[in-house]
């Protein structure tokens, strides 16, 4: 036994010393092994985030719209990796009463990598943000792309309707980006045979709009050109071919053509540029576009001397287009648009023939003029001539033209013929 003085003492030393219940950071440091892997994988993982983000921008120069989404996978699958660590270490490590200085420091490290990841987070949102602008620029430029093919096979589709080879229409674009081709008699040739088929298409539905309107188109046509013998009555449509062809070339033979120009004079290339500019362009777009340019004002002056008021009252039951019209601006009518066609033909038959040097001729031809194969062609093919009889001129439908020292021949309506089938 020990003696009681002994017992006291160490009764004293035993209660001089604090008693406490098990602190929490004993119990968070029970495995300190899994703590130690959590933080591992999180630096491992960082380092992942790191490597993916690298990969990210080195995408974007030269930029690579299929490495930039892999590496966007990769920097989101390196996000999400770090946010399972997150809630893991959270759900299995609660926090603790009394915090060690280690586990300060562990908690800094770790509020450290949060706050570099909410960066890598807002990088990310930019990039994907980038990558979709780009993406739509790319889509734009893709549709320009099949637009410009498009186009090119048109223009290819028409140079080869003017005879030129293949050869010839690889070298045929000019510095301002237009088809361009030889400036040649040829080439007018073609223009004004243009220019005819576009009087006989627009005159088709004037007169289909005038039967419906309910004219009378003997009438009308003798109005054109009174007590006219047609060998048909058929034939009584070439009144309104040169109805409108009288029209539209009225002034051709001024440089000016109807329109007034800022400059007194105007330079032959400019002419040329004019014609190659509007060429392969839809007219419609043209004036919409610049409703006052040059083009602009000769398809609206040209449109009031075709069209008269009566007729156009007679064919929509007002003069609203025309009231339009005369203030500037370009229906999208398929009656307006059927003219615009014409008018463009015959704006490009003049900007061709004042780009020669020096410039085409026009000639025309009156009524009651005996016909003469060398500077005339009758618009009848199959026709025959009583002997002792002359056949004369009854309507001119298409003029004549003086190109590098040869005649284009008119075209004619003869009378004083019989018509053969």
């Amino acid at each position: 036994m020990q003696p009681s003085g002994a017992k006291d003492t160490q009764l004293r030393e035993s209660n001089s010393q604090k008693v406490h219940p098990q602190p929490m950071e004993e119990a968070a440091n029970q495995n300190p092994e899994a703590v130690e892997a959590v933080v591992s994988r999180i630096f491992t993982n960082i380092s992942s985030l790191k490597s993916a983000y690298i990969q990210l921008q080195s995408a974007h120069t030269p930029y690579d719209p299929d490495k930039i989404q892999a590496a966007d996978k990769l920097v989101i699958s390196e996000l999400k990796n770090l946010s399972e660590l997150k809630h893991f270490y959270r759900e299995h490590n609660p926090k603790p009463v009394c915090v060690s200085p280690q586990d300060s420091r562990l908690a800094a490290e770790i509020q450290e990598q949060q706050s570099l990841l909410k960066t890598y987070e807002v990088m990310v949102k930019k990039f994907q943000s980038e990558i979709q602008n780009k993406d739509s620029e790319i889509l734009q430029l893709q549709q320009q792309i099949l637009e410009a093919s498009q186009k090119r096979i048109k223009l290819e589709k028409n140079l080869k309707l003017r005879g030129l080879s293949e050869k010839e229409s690889e070298n045929a674009v000019n510095e301002d980006g237009h088809f361009s081709v030889d400036l040649t008699p040829e080439l007018f040739r073609s223009a004004v045979e243009g220019a005819y088929r576009a009087i006989h298409d627009f005159s088709k539905p004037l007169i289909n709009m005038m039967k419906a309107a309910g004219w009378d188109l003997d009438a009308a046509a003798n109005s054109i050109e009174p007590d006219l013998v047609y060998a048909k009555r058929a034939h009584k449509k070439y009144a309104f071919e040169s109805h409108i062809c009288q029209r539209m070339f009225a002034e051709f033979q001024n440089e000016f053509f109807s329109v007034k120009y800022e400059n007194s004079a105007v330079p032959n290339d400019s002419f040329y540029h004019q014609y190659l500019a509007l060429r392969e362009s839809d007219p419609l777009d043209v004036v919409v576009q610049n409703p006052k340019s040059l083009f602009g004002n000769f398809c609206r002056k040209k449109y009031l001397e075709v069209v008269h008021s009566k007729m156009e009252s007679a064919f929509f039951g007002n003069l609203d287009q025309r009231n339009y019209i005369m203030s500037g601006g370009h229906p999208r009518t398929a009656f307006y648009q059927a003219f615009l066609k014409l008018t463009k033909s015959i704006w490009l038959l003049h900007r061709l023939a004042y780009s020669f040097d020096p410039p085409v001729r026009v000639f025309q031809v009156q009524r009651g003029t005996d016909f003469s194969e060398v500077y005339m062609e009758s618009v009848l093919e199959n026709f025959t001539v009583d002997e002792n009889e002359k056949p004369k001129v009854g309507l001119m439908v298409m003029p004549g033209f003086y190109v590098g020292g040869s005649a284009i021949k008119c075209q004619v309506y003869l009378t004083g013929v019989k018509v053969t089938e």
